[in-house]
């Protein structure tokens, strides 16, 4: 049964970090995944799993830059080749993992891409929606045998404020007409909410757990397609380059991923979005945050995350929970 959408007093905060997140708590002998684990949040994902006791795998597009980034990272790390915007990749990957015959206990789906300029992959997939939310929601179906396998597993599908930005264009997902590049982004972010909210749901009676999570606001390789200006237009840097300080640090960014996945007080929960450490409120729709916080309903309505499960498995081909 889908948790409530409300606070529980965790007892972190927005600026708690990763590492301060678990503390308290002794990953040793489980086995995480990370989408992207090798660069800015989920760079600091994988830290701070490794340094609490898990063995990380990091699926990464470029095998060996991953390599080169986790050097330094204390811990069990390994490394292996995805392309979440090729579907083929993803396939062989789960292949792969499975073949090892190990269980996963989390899986993190935090890679992503932001605010891009049109480009189709696929067969003329929207790029934003194919990658954010259709490779993993082919990944994670296709882990179903390992996420089940030692009792069930946590899965933390990173969304952001981005889906306040618009809901699933049922009429025109895949934007064939009128490309914008912050919709299209909106779109993606929604469809991560939406997913871990029809997951949980199906995957509730074999264990498995689904969690949406706003990290906040990061200044990370995300922002790469963003031109300087547009930044600054939009408060993020000022002209010197100094980011503003509302914004998180990466490993503060990371906690709200690794609390979701982790944490104790969420034990017999799921289906919710978080942020800042917490399970996030419903937006307070014309309230002074409406646009930096909460969730807003359209992210987290089962008939639409029902909808958009149907769709993904109709593109894909892939539907093992449903």
């Amino acid at each position: 049964m889908r948790s409530a959408q409300r606070r529980i007093g965790s007892g972190f905060g927005a600026r708690s970090t990763a590492t301060e997140v678990l503390r308290d708590v002794d990953l040793t002998g489980r086995l995480a995944v990370v989408t992207g684990g090798y660069s800015g949040l989920g760079l600091e994902t994988t830290r701070a799993l490794a340094g609490a006791g898990a063995h990380v795998v990091v699926p990464a597009r470029r095998p060996e830059h991953a390599r080169g980034a986790l050097d330094d990272v204390a811990g069990s790390v390994e490394v292996d080749e995805l392309d979440l915007a090729d579907q083929r990749s993803v396939r062989a990957f789960a292949e792969g993992f499975l073949a090892s015959g190990r269980g996963i206990d989390i899986l993190v789906n935090n890679a992503a891409v932001m605010a891009s300029p049109e480009s189709r992959v696929g067969p003329g997939w929207e790029s934003q929606f194919a990658t954010n939310h259709l490779g993993h929601y082919t990944l994670t179906n296709l882990l179903r045998p390992a996420l089940v396998a030692d009792g069930g597993a946590r899965v933390v599908a990173l969304s952001s404020t981005g889906h306040k930005l618009s809901p699933i264009r049922f009429d025109d997902p895949q934007f064939t007409t009128g490309y914008d590049k912050w919709q299209a982004y909106g779109q993606a972010k929604t469809a991560n909410s939406l997913f871990a909210v029809r997951l949980d749901e199906l995957g509730e009676p074999v264990g498995v757990r689904a969690f949406a999570v706003h990290p906040g606001g990061i200044m990370t390789e995300l922002q790469r397609h963003l031109p300087r200006e547009e930044m600054i237009a939009s408060g993020w840097i000022d002209e010197a380059g100094t980011v503003n300080e509302r914004f998180k640090t990466p490993e503060q960014g990371a906690a709200t991923s690794v609390w979701a996945a982790t944490s104790p007080a969420l034990a017999g929960m799921g289906g919710v979005y978080c942020e800042d450490c917490d399970i996030a409120e419903p937006t307070d729709v014309g309230g002074p945050t409406a646009r930096t916080s909460g969730v807003d309903a359209h992210a987290v309505d089962p008939a639409a995350a029902a909808r958009l499960w149907a769709l993904s498995a109709e593109l894909t081909g892939v539907d093992t929970f449903g």
